[in-house]
């Protein structure tokens, strides 16, 4: 049996420690993770390889050549372009006329390959996927099976709300040659992405093996650094090519020529390379040490790894860290926990290397300096930049100008040379200040400006739907955090960033790969706030069209929160026929974001102002200008769940017809109002742009989240506080009803919501387990999975950004709905035991 091994990554992901050889070849206790791989394959007696290659492909061929010294065969196939996974495969079809095992060369894993082989052959399968369970599933595919063990379904690295399950794919793949036919000749093809949902809707015959044992993708830099610990641990066996020691109670391996002095204290497992040296009093526990090292006196390693030619001066004290070749550390140096120093780095005496630091090739640390962030990127918070379309960090610490620099210059670089981008902020001079390194960043990477200064989020998407821009960004103050900045990233549509756009310029961020304009040819930069704000205002009256408002005056108060929707929408609303009572109408800029912590006060305030000025309505108005609150002419306050169920209800009073998009987690009450009136709803997954993507639909009318954040597709499909004011007063007039006549007819059932704390590495195994509580109840897996018991309903979904996870359970009175939100609660709970 032939075994194809995928060595052909660039390994962005795991830099800096691939800047200089490719991903297979890092090394695992002095080996390359590939030659794990090859040995692996061994054991179980394939011995004839095809190796496919693409980035550094030298590297990998001057280190096996033809395999002889390692006892196979290799075959070496090296596609002109990236192929993708099946693709690349496809390039070796001459040299696979049988059947044949597909594996990543860059795992580490123990997994009993011939019972993977036996399973294939007695399914007669056309192809089997080997599965494990993981904590963290989310960039992973999970995989679904059936009783059978025939796959039923692909969630392709997943959000939280779609985790049904901890069983991924682990790019471990048993193949029949007649495979092929399924895969397109000289095309970018995927297994995961292309081939296995392609062959499960044709309805071909492809398992899923759940494999015991190890296994590892080391796909990062932590994840390398834990690969070793594992192994130190006894979790995974591997071959250490240097001799153990002949030592009462330790575990030291040798390489020749190694130079230990008698007085150093080992603890753990220490492995030694080939002609290195280490010096009297030095501590080394639980590390790995290579070629042609040294280690001073009185350097203190615990659970490190040194690659070769390293350098490790008196008094050290590196702590969890990697050391790349051709690394120096001067005197007294220290590295906490999870720092990563790529090679030819000099770090000078007495330097102080915070925690997760990475610091990329040929750097050079001056002496006494203290590293709080690495050259690239660094802090622990970025384990990835993007919380869906947004990048957040404390102002001025983490999101320094020079990092935004860097983020503008990644940004741009992602976008057309010339091509137009619009750029907006809100009134605080954090905001300001980060705006400004960024367009700096953009204009440097040749992409023009059109900077609408201080402006209301919706103006800006509003604009974006005109032709002129391939993208947008918005710097503001985060709501629930003064001390931090959020910015946000749109598309040429006004659309939240997706997934893809994040990643495109998380990759050019951390490899630096900035593409940079000529000195003749920067970006240029515009101010045109006046005509945007002129454009919107003309398409916002235009929306809401001849309104019964003309004839009977509406008295409105608005909580602007210091916004600059204070600046806009006041004169709208008259325009239409509205008396407008504004509160905190004038920009501060120290006071917007203050004043949500005080919502409740906030609140109050505004319910006796409606209810003493006898006034139809109000509104209180969140900083983003996304969000709103209603409040009726009795003073009632309407948000969350309420407002959603009073806008639709308004909606269809006022003779709307069509669609509501609204989330899984939505009350139902909403089904039968639309029902009633001959409309329909739609359900989505909490995420923003997934809502706004439903919006889009020319059925939709509106769509609504659970926070107070409505999008009316007929003006634009984003979220729009102004617009949703302007509207819900429109439709409350249109229907001649006040909005609390409007809120007392929708039918109400008991509706409630908690969160219970749950650790990210164990919320793949939550929803395994309430995937397997669900087999035999009515559910749906939109977002999260959702039970449901007649017309009652519980909710169990992940939180995206938070380690929590949300239940959500509606019935037809409090107590029915409290019975099932505790049960769920305590299923949630015991889960969380039973998993630790």
């Amino acid at each position: 049996m032939k075994a194809v091994i995928m060595a052909g990554g660039f390994g962005t992901r795991i830099q800096p420690l691939t800047s200089s050889i490719p991903k297979p070849m890092i090394p695992l206790l002095n080996r390359p993770i590939m030659l794990h791989i090859v040995e692996l394959l061994k054991k179980y007696e394939i011995t004839d390889l095809v190796m496919l290659l693409y980035h550094q492909p030298a590297v990998i061929k001057n280190f096996f050549r033809d395999g002889t010294d390692f006892g196979v065969k290799i075959t070496y196939v090296t596609p002109l372009q990236d192929m993708g996974t099946a693709g690349a495969v496809k390039c070796a079809e001459k040299y696979l006329d049988e059947r044949f095992i597909v594996i990543s060369g860059d795992l580490l894993t123990d997994f009993n390959l011939q019972k993977i082989i036996d399973f294939h052959e007695e399914k007669e399968a056309l192809a089997t996927i080997t599965l494990t369970s993981v904590k963290d599933p989310l960039q992973f595919g999970v995989v679904i099976t059936d009783k059978e063990k025939r796959i039923s379904q692909f969630l392709e690295k997943p959000g939280w709300g779609e985790v049904i399950s901890d069983t991924i794919n682990t790019g471990i793949y048993v193949l029949e040659p007649e495979i092929f036919s399924h895969i397109p000749a000289e095309e970018n093809y995927d297994f995961s992405q292309d081939l296995f949902p392609k062959l499960l809707e044709k309805q071909q015959s492809l398992f899923g093996y759940t494999a015991k044992g190890y296994w590892r993708d080391i796909g990062d830099t932590d994840s390398y650094r834990e690969a070793h610990h594992d192994i130190f641990k006894g979790k995974v066996n591997v071959r250490i090519d240097e001799p153990k020691q002949d030592l009462v109670g330790k575990d030291l391996r040798l390489g020749s020529d190694v130079n230990l002095d008698e007085h150093v204290t080992l603890e753990g497992t220490v492995v030694i390379g080939d002609n290195s040296q280490v010096f009297e009093s030095a501590h080394i526990k639980d590390t790995v040490i290579g070629r042609n090292c040294t280690i001073e006196a009185g350097v203190r390693l615990s659970r490190c790894v040194i690659w070769d030619n390293v350098y490790v001066k008196r008094g050290a004290k590196l702590n969890d860290s990697v050391l790349c070749g051709n690394v120096r550390v001067g005197n007294g140096v220290v590295m906490e926990e999870g720092v990563i120093v790529a090679d030819d780095t000099s770090i000078g005496e007495e330097s102080y290397i915070k925690r997760d630091v990475k610091i990329w090739p040929r750097k050079v640390i001056e002496a006494g300096a203290t590293v709080t962030g690495n050259l690239i990127w660094g802090e622990k918070w970025k384990k990835a930049l993007f919380e869906g379309a947004l990048i957040k960090g404390l102002t001025n610490m983490e999101l320094t100008p020079e990092f935004v620099a860097k983020l503008g210059c990644a940004y741009g670089t992602t976008l057309p040379k010339g091509s137009f981008v619009i750029s907006g902020r809100d009134a605080y001079r954090s905001s300001r200040m980060l705006k400004r390194s960024f367009i700096g960043g953009l204009l440097s990477s040749g992409v023009n400006v059109r900077d609408l200064t201080m402006v209301p989020m919706p103006v800006l998407r509003y604009k974006l739907r005109s032709f002129g821009e391939v993208g947008g960004i918005q710097f503001r103050q985060a709501l629930d955090d003064p001390a931090s900045t959020e910015i946000i990233f749109l598309d040429g549509d006004g659309l939240d960033f997706s997934s893809s756009m994040g990643k495109n310029v998380e990759r050019i961020f951390f490899k630096e790969n900035f593409r940079r304009a000529h000195h003749t040819e920067p970006g240029g930069l515009t101010e045109i706030p006046q005509q945007v704000m002129d454009f919107y205002r003309e398409g916002f009256l235009h929306a809401i069209g001849k309104t019964p408002l003309q004839k009977k005056a509406f008295k409105v108060v608005i909580d602007f929160n210091h916004s600059p929707a204070s600046q806009l929408l006041p004169g709208i609303l008259t325009q239409m026929g509205c008396e407008v009572i504004s509160l905190n109408a004038y920009v501060d800029e120290e006071r917007g974001v203050q004043a949500l912590s005080d919502r409740g006060q906030s609140l109050s305030q505004l319910s006796k102002i409606v209810a003493t000025l006898e006034a139809n309505a109000g509104f209180w108005l969140d900083p983003t200008v996304e969000g709103v609150i209603m409040v009726d002419e009795t003073g009632t306050v309407h948000e969350g769940a309420d407002i959603l169920l009073l806008m639709v209800g308004l909606a269809l009073k006022a003779g709307e017809k069509g669609v509501f998009a609204i989330p899984v987690s939505a009350p139902s009450a909403i089904e039968r109002m639309a029902q009633e009136r001959g409309c329909a709803v739609t359900r989505t997954k909490s995420a923003d742009r997934s809502m706004i993507e439903a919006a889009l639909s020319s059925e939709v009318i509106l769509a609504g989240s659970m926070d107070g954040r409505f999008a009316f597709p007929r003006f634009q499909a984003a979220f729009d506080g102004m617009f949703a004011i302007a509207k819900s007063i429109e439709m409350a007039a249109r229907s001649g009803a006040s909005i609390s006549a409007t809120a007392a007819e929708i039918p109400r059932r008991a509706f409630l919501h908690t969160r219970v704390p749950c650790v990210w590495d164990m919320k793949g195994g939550i929803m395994r387990k309430m995937s397997e509580d669900s087999l035999d109840k009515e559910a749906s897996f939109i977002d999260g999975i959702k039970v449901h018991f007649g017309e009652d309903w519980a909710l169990v979904l992940p939180d995206q950004y938070q380690p929590h996870v949300h239940i959500v359970a509606e019935a037809r009175d409090p107590k029915a709905a409290q019975k099932l939100l505790t049960e769920y609660q305590k299923k949630v709970e015991q889960w969380k035991k039973e998993l630790s």
